[in-house]
């Protein structure tokens, strides 16, 4: 057997280990492990824990939230993250988030986008089959009349 190969698969293993790769999903046994990101996006060690990891990316997502759209199924948390800067956005009177409104619209074309809100799936399913400018109003409208405040904090386990 070539010593390379076996030094080279040793070296990857130490790597992963030591945190000095980045990965771009959940650990294969994670409740989220259908969640995936984009690398160029986010940095994210391959050493960190999975609620290490969600905490960094709901962080990326609250300083940037355009980055939302390089997110595949996001968990519910990093969803309340961005429905937190669109309240925020919507209180400001900053304009209406429409393009944000629009990356939660397109994360529940996924039927494995776990649902942070209870009746945000059935409100943007309403809404199938219009132009995505309606589709936004109507999903915003839907959110405007929700009672449970966004930014809630929620307890570690």
């Amino acid at each position: 057997m070539p010593l390379l190969p076996v030094l080279l698969d040793l070296l990857s293993k130490a790597s992963h280990k030591l945190g000095f790769e980045t990965i771009d999903r959940f650990p294969s046994n994670h409740v989220h492990a259908r969640t995936q990101w984009d690398r160029r996006y986010f940095d994210i060690a391959s050493d960190l824990k999975p609620d290490a990891i969600e905490r960094s990316l709901c962080a990326s997502i609250a300083n940037t939230p355009s980055v939302f759209a390089h997110i595949v199924n996001p968990t519910p948390a990093m969803q309340r993250t961005l429905l937190g800067v669109i309240d925020t956005r919507l209180r400001r009177s900053c304009g209406a988030p429409s393009d944000l409104a629009a990356l939660l619209i397109d994360a529940y074309d996924s039927p494995s986008t776990l649902e942070a809100r209870p009746g945000l799936r059935a409100a943007i399913e309403a809404t199938a089959g219009m132009e995505m400018r309606e589709r936004v109003h109507a999903v915003l409208a839907f959110l405007g009349t929700m009672p449970v405040a966004f930014d809630v904090i929620e307890a570690q386990d």
